[in-house]
C-alpha cells in the first residue's frame, strides 16, 4: 500500500532530477469556482512516468540491484518506456523497452533517440509485458513496471503532493486513468486534503468496470487514447488506493476527448497527447459537475503526440 511517507521519500530521492511543473489558471469565465492545470507534460520526456522511473531504479540501485551491463527492463506502449530509457541513460545503464505493434511511430523514435534497445511486437501492452518478464528473468535486468510498481507509484504521487505545495487549498484533482499508477500517486498524496476524480475514456474503462466488479478484471481496449490509456487490467495498487481513498470515476467518448485536445491547443497552446486530454474531458462534457465555488486541479500529463493531428 502506497502512502503519503512513500511518497515523501520518491520526492527526496528524486530531488534534483526531476522538473517541478507549473501549475496555470484556466480561463473558463465561470461565476464560481476555479479550475488550474498542472502542466506535467512539461516532465522530462513529455510524461509524469519520468517521477517513477527515477524512483524505481534509484531505489534499486540502492539496494544493489542494478547491474550496470544489464540495466533495466520496461514494458510500455511508449510513455514508461520513454522515462525509463531517460533514467537509465541518467544513471549510466542500458535500458530494453518492449513496445506493442500499435506504439506511435514518434514515440519509438524518442525510445532510439535515447539510446534504448526497442523490441516491438504483439498487438497489446499485454504482449509486451510478457516478453519484458521473459527478459527480465533471464538476463536479471531490474524489472519497472509501466505502473503497478510500489516505487513506480510512490514517484508518480510526487505530482499530487507538489500540486499541494502549490494549490494548498485545491479540493478536487482529476486524473486521467489507465493502469492507474498516476491516479494512486497522486490520491495517496493528497489524502485528506483533496478528492480525486478518475477520468476514464468509455473504451478503456478499467477503473470503472474495477469498481463496479469488485477487484480488477481485464476489459476491451480501444479508442483514440489507447497508445496511453492502453492497460487491459487497472493495477492492483492503482485499485486498492481508489477504493481506500473513495475515488470517483467518471467516463468520457473520444469525441469528447478529441475536441477538448483541439481545444487546449486553439484556447492556450497546449499540446497534450489523447489520454492526457481525458482528464480535462470530464469537465468540458459535464462528466464531472464542479460544485459552488470549487477549486479543481486538472493533471495534463503527457505530451509525447503528432501535433499534425490537432
Amino acid at each position: 500500500m502506497i502512502s503519503r511517507t512513500d511518497i515523501d521519500q520518491a520526492a527526496r530521492r528524486t530531488a534534483g532530477l526531476i522538473r517541478r511543473t507549473p501549475v496555470m489558471e484556466a480561463d473558463l469565465g465561470l461565476s464560481d469556482g476555479r479550475v488550474w492545470f498542472k502542466c506535467e507534460f512539461m516532465q522530462h520526456t513529455g510524461t509524469f512516468k519520468a517521477r517513477g522511473a527515477l524512483n524505481r531504479i534509484l531505489a534499486a540501485k540502492e539496494r544493489g540491484e542494478l547491474r550496470g551491463g544489464v540495466g533495466v527492463v520496461v514494458a510500455s506502449g511508449g510513455n514508461a518506456g520513454l522515462a525509463n530509457a531517460y533514467a537509465a541513460k541518467q544513471l549510466g545503464v542500458p535500458a530494453a523497452v518492449f513496445v506493442p505493434e500499435a506504439a506511435p511511430a514518434v514515440k519509438v523514435a524518442k525510445l532510439k533517440a535515447i539510446g534504448a534497445t526497442v523490441v516491438q511486437g504483439g498487438a497489446e501492452y499485454a504482449a509486451a509485458y510478457q516478453a519484458a518478464v521473459a527478459h527480465a528473468e533471464e538476463t536479471g535486468a531490474v524489472y519497472c513496471h509501466a505502473y503497478d510498481q510500489p516505487e513506480i507509484v510512490a514517484g508518480a504521487g510526487t505530482v499530487g503532493s507538489e500540486l499541494l505545495e502549490q494549490l494548498p487549498d485545491v479540493d478536487t484533482v482529476l486524473v486521467a486513468v489507465g493502469g492507474g499508477g498516476l491516479m494512486a500517486g497522486v490520491a495517496a498524496a493528497v489524502e485528506g486534503a483533496a478528492k480525486v476524480v478518475a477520468v476514464e475514456p468509455e473504451t478503456a474503462p478499467t477503473l470503472h468496470v474495477a469498481l463496479a466488479s469488485g477487484g480488477p478484471v481485464d476489459v476491451a481496449v480501444s479508442g483514440v487514447a489507447a497508445d496511453s490509456l492502453g492497460a487491459r487490467r487497472i493495477g492492483e495498487i492503482g485499485f486498492s488506493v481508489a477504493v481506500r481513498c473513495g475515488v470517483e470515476s467518471v467516463l468520457v467518448s473520444d469525441a469528447d476527448i478529441i475536441a477538448v485536445r483541439s481545444a487546449l491547443w486553439n484556447d492556450y497552446r497546449i499540446v497534450v497527447e489523447h489520454g492526457a486530454a481525458a482528464a480535462y474531458a470530464a469537465l468540458t462534457s459535464g462528466a464531472y459537475v464542479p460544485g459552488t465555488n470549487e477549486r479543481v486541479a486538472v493533471i495534463l500529463c503527457g505530451a509525447n503526440t503528432d501535433p499534425a493531428t490537432l
